[in-house]
């Protein structure tokens, strides 16, 4: 399946790295904001050992129809910004390519934005696309439909420079019903990311708990994203959605 990924920071280039080494994806291209590292080779750069064309572009030098004629490819993925969407989206969806967007903070009307265009492809929004994270969610939501009195208390933990609450311990909140007054963050050393959900039962407790060792682990929730939205009808979708299907244990 060919990709081209939208944005090259260090999550991007963690996914581009993933992608390289995994055998069902051709990185096609990468396109960003700067000209910096125009026409690199995406292998070239990070080192990894590939025959995969992966150029990097600025998104001066195409418009959206130009690179997609170029370079076509099945699936777009963005880990750009709020107004990386402007530059690919409605092309994109005219053209039936799925889109996977892993921006963390949209605002309402880029939310409304990607699901109009899903009435022409298949549009994948997540704002943590860890498979880990998002199996939390659910696992938490099951937890206080089971015991909804509990206390519930969301702690996230990230590297001592961050200086805004997590985007996805924010999410967490929203997805629980709880204020954000309820989350306590913790700013320390090197931490790349660390969430838990504390359920605060009368005579026990419960933690769920997910850490980021390294932001490959983007890619394999790219993966698994990709994976799974393949035969699927055009449509709006979340990492939810696509776990759902998972958790039907047999019956013993």
């Amino acid at each position: 399946m060919k990709v081209g990924i939208i944005g090259f920071g260090k999550t991007g280039r963690a996914v581009a790295s993933v992608l390289l080494e995994s055998k069902r994806t051709k990185l096609q291209w990468v396109v960003r904001q700067s000209k910096l590292l125009e026409h690199r080779s995406v292998p070239e750069f990070l080192g990894v050992s590939s025959d995969e064309p992966g150029l990097i572009y600025s998104k001066d030098e195409y418009s959206a129809s130009e690179l997609f004629d170029r370079y076509p490819v099945d699936v777009v993925i963005d880990f750009s910004s709020e107004t990386g969407l402007d530059y690919y989206g409605v092309v994109a969806a005219e053209r039936g390519i799925t889109i996977v967007s892993a921006v963390s903070q949209y605002p309402d009307e880029k939310i409304k934005q990607l699901q109009y265009l899903s009435q022409q492809t298949c549009v994948l929004h997540s704002p943590n696309i860890t498979i880990g994270i998002n199996f939390l969610i659910i696992t938490a939501k099951i937890l206080k439909n089971i015991a909804p009195y509990t206390d519930i208390e969301v702690i996230e933990e990230h590297f001592k420079d961050k200086p805004e609450v997590s985007g996805t311990a924010k999410v967490i909140a929203r997805e629980l019903d709880l204020p954000e007054e309820n989350i306590k963050s913790v700013r320390a050393g090197g931490i790349i990311g660390v969430h838990e959900i504390l359920f605060g039962f009368p005579y026990q407790t419960v933690r769920l708990k997910h850490e980021s060792i390294t932001r490959e682990a983007f890619g394999n929730g790219i993966l698994f994203a990709i994976d799974n939205l393949q035969g699927k009808p055009k449509g709006f979708y979340s990492m939810e959605d696509l776990l759902l299907p998972f958790f039907k244990l047999d019956a013993l």
